[in-house]
């Protein structure tokens, strides 16, 4: 039980005892104390003047009092306008701390056989194009949201469903035929996903340019999008892939290779894995006969030209197709058969979609339809709505080739955190190898910290070069006062100091090895609320507020050099700890840190 735990109930007792009156815990409210006056935590007095009848000064003493005899971790305390300003004891913080020290994963729960079930599906890429920065942000966030799931004791399956047919597709398909010239990732030297992103750009070139021709010819603009022949030539080639026709399946098969092939060095870089990859060419049909099986107890209706819709207007909503009049599937007809086919795979408690919050109203309409289908699961489904990326110059565009490509973006990142280290001589006596490896470090770090602080909520600009900065709110900041700490310690190792000993509780904590010790305290129940808020954001700001008070106890305070041998220990054992939770935090979001920088 925390300290503000402790002091909650002892405070509704003292309401109880005193005034005779009922008091939840939860009500009570603790604030830090105000660095210019004495004391730890400070408890909120007015609220309790209904009950008490006095003034607050009167009435803070009084708890004051009650506080001081019951709770043997409160030392003393001080009246402030009607504020109490409690002093917590040396040895509740260095308990504290010495059982940060002593727990492997300080902060985490352990999932159980019993711990329910949660299935974060992200990623979600089309095969006809590579990832691209928007891509960064929904892998660092379903992959950061599992780990923190994780800690708080759930047992998480990460999935990812690969949008692998549909007419996008089939465009990149078409523009192989006609001007790929057999082309190949291993005959052109191209990665995978590239080489078939480069066909869906050259199909749109052309598609545009047909278009242009049909509304010259007097057609107008929608008449000339339906009738320009290529996208006549890709709407028939997904007819033949729905028809199962050997020719068209091969090339898709062969196409979606490249791309699967490419995905897999890009997930590696960045760091993501998957317990279980879907493909929508194995569920749509799964969805189709969903949707059939709606139609046929009236659930959905069909309309006279044979496509199927559900009637949504008694829930707010409009009508939404789910199969178009040629039998062809629709998305949301996909979701449906991916949804059956999760649950019918894993014993879920909990969905999570990442998905941008462009879907909204897609996964508000998935929600009410596996809902009247049967699936009582569907309305506990929850979408992980977040907002899009962004750069300096504007918004990305797939299909004019103006994409951030995610390969790309990281190669770049290593090259500005190369730039950055040597220009501050950071990585100073490294081997040619070694300094390589903590570029990577460096760079995803910034890379991932950068997107990962923002809310994901809103909608974020991403600039390389403020990301890769060593001072302020940046991963490298993080990952280099960690590395300032190891250093620190591998000191102390070569001075021959043992930090396996009793802290000596006599010791007189300084103001900001107080405050230190409370920052570490707050760990658990931070990762608790991240779970909670689903909120990677609060991680990282938290590791940030840690740092950033360690770097100025470590201005303030000598360490190895200081002369009481129980001091130096003290703060050796309080710079440990601070490096390990930092490094917990930082894995919360994927992030390592280095050990030497």
């Amino acid at each position: 039980m925390s300290i503000e735990q402790i002091i909650r109930s002892k405070v509704s007792e003292a309401v109880q005892q005193l005034y005779k009156e009922e008091l939840n815990p939860s009500s009570v409210q603790i604030q830090n104390t105000r660095k210019d006056v004495e004391g730890d935590l400070t408890v909120v007095v007015f609220p309790f003047l209904r009950f008490s009848k006095k003034s607050p000064e009167q009435t803070a003493e009084e708890l004051g009092n009650y506080l001081s005899e019951k709770v043997e971790e409160v030392d003393g305390f001080e009246v402030v306008k009607g504020f109490l300003n409690l002093t917590i004891s040396v040895s509740y913080w260095l308990g504290v701390l010495a059982g940060a020290g002593s727990k492997e994963k300080y902060g985490f729960v352990e999932a159980t056989e019993e711990s329910s079930q949660v299935m974060i599906e992200y990623s979600s890429p089309n095969t006809n194009k590579p990832l691209h920065l928007g891509h960064i942000r929904n892998n660092l966030l379903g992959f950061s949201l599992s780990e923190i799931l994780k800690a708080n004791g759930k047992r998480v399956v990460k999935t990812n469903i690969v949008n692998d047919r549909g007419i996008h597709i089939c465009k990149s398909m078409v523009a192989w035929q006609k001007w790929g010239e057999g082309k190949t990732p291993e005959s052109t030297g191209i990665k995978g996903d590239h080489l078939v992103g480069d066909f869906y750009v050259l199909f749109d070139k052309h598609y545009r340019q047909e278009i242009t021709e049909l509304i010259e010819q007097g057609q107008s603009k929608e008449e000339a999008e339906q009738n320009a022949p290529l996208i006549i030539e890709a709407r028939e080639l997904l007819r033949k892939w729905e028809a199962k026709d050997p020719e068209t399946i091969e090339l898709w098969k062969n196409m979606n290779q490249w791309v699967y092939d490419g995905f897999d060095v890009t997930y590696k870089e960045l760091g993501v894995d998957f317990d279980k990859i879907y493909y929508e060419s194995d569920t749509y049909l799964v969805g189709k006969d969903e949707v059939l099986r709606g139609l046929k107890d009236d659930t959905f209706y069909q309309r006279d030209d044979q496509s199927v819709w559900a009637d949504l207007t008694k829930d707010g909503l409009d009508e939404k197709i789910l199969l178009r009049s040629d039998g062809t599937s629709v998305y949301m007809t996909q979701d449906i058969g991916t949804a059956k086919l999760r649950y019918d795979d894993y014993s879920i408690d909990k969905m999570v979609y990442v998905v941008g919050n462009e879907q909204n109203y897609h996964f508000q309409v998935l929600s009410i339809l596996l809902d009247k289908l049967g699936y009582s699961w569907g309305k506990d489904l929850h979408h992980f709505s977040y907002g899009m990326v962004e750069l300096p110059q504007g918004k990305m565009k797939s299909r004019e080739g103006t994409v951030v490509d995610a390969d790309d973006l990281m190669v770049g990142m290593i090259d500005v955190a190369r730039k950055t280290s040597e220009e501050l001589g950071k990585l100073d006596g490294y081997s040619e190898e070694e300094a390589l490896e903590t570029f990577k470090t460096i760079a995803l770090g910034a890379l991932k910290y950068f997107i990962l602080k923002v809310d994901p909520k809103k909608n974020m600009l991403f600039n390389p070069e403020e990301s890769i900065d060593f001072n302020g709110n940046t991963g490298p900041f993080i990952q280099y006062t960690h590395a300032r700490i190891r250093s620190v310690l591998r000191k102390a190792g070569d001075q021959d100091i043992d930090l396996n000993y009793e802290l000596d509780k006599s010791l007189n904590l300084s103001l900001k090895e107080k405050e230190l010790i409370k920052s570490i305290s707050l760990f658990p129940g931070v990762v608790a609320e991240a779970g909670e808020m689903y909120s990677p954001a609060l991680i990282a700001n938290y590791v940030y507020d840690l740092v950033k008070e360690y770097n100025q106890f470590y201005h303030d305070h000598s360490i190895l050099a200081e002369n009481d041998e129980a001091v130096r220990n003290f703060r050796l054992v309080l710079s440990e700890t601070v490096a390990k939770i930092v490094k917990l935090g930082m894995s919360l979001m994927g992030i390592s840190v280095p050990e030497r920088m």
